[in-house]
């Protein structure tokens, strides 16, 4: 096995901020048209104006990844600033309303708003999504069943949405409760093959459920187009350099599992309800709370699962190169997630405008912006 096999893309969605009034801005075209036009075809729109995606290329290691999310934040953040806008990277914004936010224009966001109706209009949320390379189908598809179980241990990490619309909502992630509305989202079941995955798929393109295979939107799914896994389960970090670590560590596990089957050596699989039940927890406590250790079939801390994680997943980090990127976990949990960090500075300043001028500086930390 190689590690290269195992690529990495990265795509983060990113708040537009005025400046002045801390609030979102639905002016994605003022960036889109940028007369310089350097840097607009690595923009993408998504459905509300006052977001915008930015995707790396397909990165052969983690250092590869951490230079082009680098480069990109930068590029982006540069852009933003001569539109005398800023961006800002959280899973929420912590009081725009998203009645306030224009639609896109474009097919497919008026297509899925016909479809979703307020369901879709409200989705004001930003993620991390994260794809790791396999080649062979049918062995991904195996190691997507596995590492199910794993999600809500990363997830828990990445928690970075704790206020929706001006108030504090008790969850260290809401921008997940906001996207389990739409339909084909959550934990998946598990497939005993690629067939019965086709058939599935097969199954709801013939009954008009969906089009193709991009309208499921699981916390991971095997991607329509690409031979990738991909992971969508995370708030957008704050930092880069949390980005790159909830990305090594995805990856990390991903050739974990995949060597396991490689080697006939299978991975319980357990049931979606319940892995629900630690997503669930994951979203209200992040870190902070306690999972189920289905083995031990008791509670056991985030914290200490995590670290269970891991070590789970050593011996395979230095054959990825990852071991300095991995590391900085332990930062995460030191430190809080960045739902930790938003709702310390909302306690020490009771000023949700605050919160937004830390959520932007923290977002440009580590970026050359001269």
């Amino acid at each position: 096995m190689e590690a290269r096999l195992f690529t990495l893309g990265i795509e983060e969605e990113f708040q537009l901020i005025d400046p002045k009034s801390r609030g979102l801005r639905s002016h994605i075209h003022h960036l889109l048209d940028d007369e310089e036009g350097t840097f607009a075809e690595e923009l993408k729109p998504e459905l509300h104006q006052s977001v915008i995606e930015l995707g790396t290329h397909i990165c052969q290691d983690i250092q590869d990844a951490r230079r082009e999310v680098t480069r990109l934040r930068t590029d982006l953040a540069r852009l933003a600033r001569r539109k005398k806008l800023t961006i800002a990277a959280a899973g929420t914004h912590p009081f725009s309303h998203w009645k306030d936010q224009k639609i896109t224009v474009n097919p497919r966001y008026k297509e899925i708003v016909e479809d979703l109706q307020q369901v879709a209009r409200a989705n004001l949320i930003f993620g991390l999504h994260v794809h790791v390379g396999i080649d062979d189908r049918e062995r991904a598809i195996h190691v997507m069943n596995a590492v199910r179980y794993f999600l809500p241990h990363i997830f828990a990490l990445s928690t970075n949405s704790p206020f929706w619309q001006g108030r504090n909502t008790g969850l260290k992630s809401y921008r997940s409760k906001i996207f389990d509305r739409f339909p084909r989202t959550g934990i998946p079941d598990h497939f005993q093959s690629l067939g019965e995955y086709e058939s599935y798929i097969k199954l709801l393109v013939k009954t008009r459920c969906i089009d193709n295979a991009k309208k499921i939107w699981w916390d991971i799914r095997m991607h329509p187009f690409f031979n990738t896994l991909e992971f969508r389960i995370c708030d957008v970090p704050m930092r880069v350099d949390e980005t790159i670590a909830l990305a090594a560590l995805i990856q990390a596990v991903t050739v974990k599992l995949y060597k396991l089957l490689s080697k006939n050596l299978g991975f319980r699989l357990y049931r979606r309800l319940l892995i629900n039940e630690n997503k669930w927890r994951a979203a209200r406590y992040g870190i902070t709370g306690k999972l189920i250790d289905f083995g031990k079939q008791e509670e056991v801390p985030c914290v200490a699962l995590i670290h269970e994680l891991l070590e789970f997943v050593d011996d395979v980090i230095d054959e990825l190169g990852s071991r300095q990127e991995i590391a900085y976990v332990h930062e995460i949990l030191r430190n809080g997630t960045g739902a930790d960090r938003q709702l310390e500075v909302w306690n020490q300043s009771n000023d949700m405008k605050t919160v937004v001028d830390y959520i932007v500086e923290e977002t440009h930390h580590g970026l050359d912006m001269g």
